[in-house]
């Protein structure tokens, strides 16, 4: 045959292939429909699906979804994603092919959200770009980079001495009330101007909880850079199941832009809670203080997620403050130690001190940051350096001054230093502070320059500095601001402007006194 006539018949049967397969329609499976077997307190018992998986979406009648939670050979165990009670045992079952996702974009941002992507805040429908799954692997170790740049809180006693850095997961802790949400709403406001995108996760809170809390984002100014996904106390236990899973999703879409962002998750008390009674009623086995064996597995695969990306990836970072809550002090119990050994410091609030009125109540002793102090200014290392060591001198000298011993000259000066750190550390709520402001404090304490001013008119001199701070010239505060070291010209000249405003302050017939650089 000639080379011709052969193209001519592969040419012809060619197009009789390509016409057949444009002709073709598929003839699309059914998807498996169930019945529902049993229905309790946030689950379901479904029987008829064979071929569903785990973690799949399945549809009940009125609309209301479902996770496949327990996928057993005759049985599935759905955890319900809303309002169960017009469910009855027979009612049918429909597979999606589908996992849970969530809507994703920047207009979430300024929103109130559930963790269904439905708006709660009347605003109408929230508009996203894209879905994501709520359950995504962490990024590996190769995609990561190290944590160098700040994320400042605002907080004189954390930023200077519990330092945080883009990227890292810090544990705040601590008792019933102690001020564990007012730090998380403290450092939210402190990325106004900052460029990171914050996301708030109030799982099973109170509504009039939430609704403080969004009340002061939105007076501040800050729910414009800021979504909210909000489950409250009397909602099912599955919202609350996946509502940190979803708050990360909507982060890790910002991330993976080349952004930086803050997520907050308040509180990781109630989510394992909310894990612990759905797998109790699925007949999960409990293990310690009843809870089942992969509680921890729940949130290390949640905070793994936090991290900050090389630069080939965007160099986005997630950085996420996980708040627990402890009784009686007890950081040794289970869901605490899991989260301290998950985490890369923790943040311990004391009752003792909160009564006290040292607000924050931050114990610094018990706290810790792992990563930070890598990421922190040279302006902190130099003024802060021995801060934490002279605090922590006045805490254990303070104890035995409560019985009236009598103390040598040097003993009696570290009480009264540590006092005065103790006044200066103190911060009232939503109000933080920023950097020059509080290389000015940490710099008057660290040269003395408080030492002689009566305890009494601590609050009036540190509030008098604060304000004279924004005199401190244009280029030093943007040294401050940078990576660069604190000069002896900077020094000098924000000392110059400490000394000058709390001489004020003295008392009358006593020198200030300035210690040795």
């Amino acid at each position: 045959m000639a080379p011709e006539s052969l193209q001519t018949v592969i040419d012809s049967a060619f197009s009789e292939i390509r016409q057949v397969r444009e002709s073709f329609t598929p003839q699309l499976k059914p998807l498996e429909v169930g019945n529902i077997t049993s229905v309790s307190t946030g689950i379901a018992k479904v029987s008829g699906l064979p071929g569903v998986g785990f973690d799949e979406l399945v549809t009940f009648p009125g609309g209301l979804l479902g996770i496949a939670f327990n996928v057993d050979a005759d049985e599935l165990g759905v955890v319900l994603l809303g309002g169960y009670w017009h469910l009855n045992a027979g009612d049918e079952v429909k597979r999606t092919g589908r996992v849970m996702d969530v809507g994703v974009g920047d207009g979430l941002l300024g929103r109130v959200i559930d963790p269904l992507g439905r708006a709660l805040d009347g605003n109408g429908p929230v508009v996203c770009s894209s879905r994501l799954p709520i359950e995504r692997p962490a990024p590996p170790i190769m995609e990561r980079a190290p944590v160098t740049v700040p994320l400042h809180t605002g907080l004189k006693v954390v930023d200077a001495l519990i330092p945080i850095g883009r990227g890292q997961r810090e544990l705040i802790l601590g008792d019933r009330q102690t001020g564990k949400t007012a730090i998380a709403i403290d450092t939210i406001l402190n990325q106004r101007d900052q460029e990171v995108l914050c996301v708030y996760c109030a799982i099973g809170q109170r509504a009039s909880a939430v609704a403080k809390s969004v009340a002061t984002l939105r007076e501040k100014g800050a729910l414009d850079y800021t979504v909210v996904v909000v489950t409250e106390g009397n909602d099912p236990p599955g919202l609350a199941y996946i509502a940190p899973y979803a708050a990360t999703s909507i982060a890790e879409y910002f991330m993976e832009a080349g952004r930086d962002v803050l997520i907050v998750y308040d509180d990781l008390t109630h989510h394992a809670r909310a894990y612990r009674e759905l797998s109790l009623l699925l007949r999960r086995p409990p293990g310690r203080e009843a809870f089942p064996g992969d509680i921890f597995y729940i949130h290390s695969r949640l905070l793994e997620r936090a991290t900050h990306l090389c630069r080939e990836r965007g160099g986005g970072s997630l950085t996420a403050l996980p708040i627990i809550e402890t009784e009686a002090q007890d950081i040794s119990a289970y869901i605490p130690t899991n989260l301290i050994s998950i985490t890369d410091g923790q943040i311990y609030l004391s009752p003792s001190l909160f009564e006290l009125g040292v607000l924050p109540a931050v114990d610094v002793g018990k706290s810790v940051s792992r990563v930070g102090g890598k990421a922190q200014l040279a302006a902190y290392r130099a003024v802060a350096g021995d801060l934490k060591l002279s605090y922590a001198q006045f805490e254990e000298l303070e104890t035995f001054a409560r019985f009236g011993a009598r103390l040598d000259e040097d003993t009696r000066k570290i009480i009264e230093h540590g006092r005065r750190i103790r006044a200066c550390l103190k911060q009232s709520e939503f109000a933080p502070v920023p950097v020059p402001a509080q290389i000015a404090v940490l710099l008057a304490l660290t040269t003395g320059l408080f030492d002689n001013i009566p305890l009494e008119r601590m609050t009036d001199a540190e509030q008098s500095l604060l304000k004279a701070a924004t005199a401190i010239p244009v280029e030093v505060s943007k040294r401050l601001d940078s990576a660069d070291k604190l000069s002896d010209e900077d020094r000098e000249t924000i000392v110059r402007i400490a000394r000058n405003v709390l001489a004020g302050f003295q008392p009358t017939g006593k020198p200030e006194v300035e210690k040795k650089q």
